[in-house]
């Protein structure tokens, strides 16, 4: 939790940012609304002619301001699997974090700012040759 919020603040501290919640489901009808979360869109991931196989995911939004630890509670559930492929980006969307159950990857709008948050959090980084 301490590094999520580490390197979430280091992104975007002072800024309100969009947190992006998935729900997979089998079936075109949105489910019920995320906590404090609005529904922003579906997308139809895998058009299977046989429609028990299609798989939509149904994105739900919220902007506000970023504050350490607001969504620790959500950080928690991405961390225990219980949820996955939550996003959070600034408002121009130029800055991307994806926390998964093992880390987070990081989208940034340039390389240097990419090798400057790299070289701060080095320590934190795999020692496997291909970084993974």
């Amino acid at each position: 939790m301490e590094r999520y919020n580490t390197v979430l603040d280091e992104l975007f501290a002072g800024e309100d940012v969009y947190v992006i919640i998935p729900k997979w489901t089998a079936e075109p009808d949105v489910p019920p609304h995320q906590p404090d979360a609005g529904y922003w869109q579906s997308l139809l991931i895998h058009d299977d002619p046989a429609p028990e196989f299609r798989t939509y995911y149904h994105l739900f939004a919220a902007r506000r301001p970023w504050q350490r630890g607001c969504i620790d509670d959500l950080l928690r559930d991405v961390a225990d699997d219980k949820t996955a492929d939550v996003l959070v980006a600034d408002a121009r969307l130029e800055r991307i974090h994806h926390p998964y159950d093992g880390g987070a990857d990081v989208f940034l709008a340039t390389p240097e700012e990419r090798d400057r948050l790299r070289d701060r959090h080095s320590s934190w980084l795999s020692s496997h040759p291909a970084g993974l």
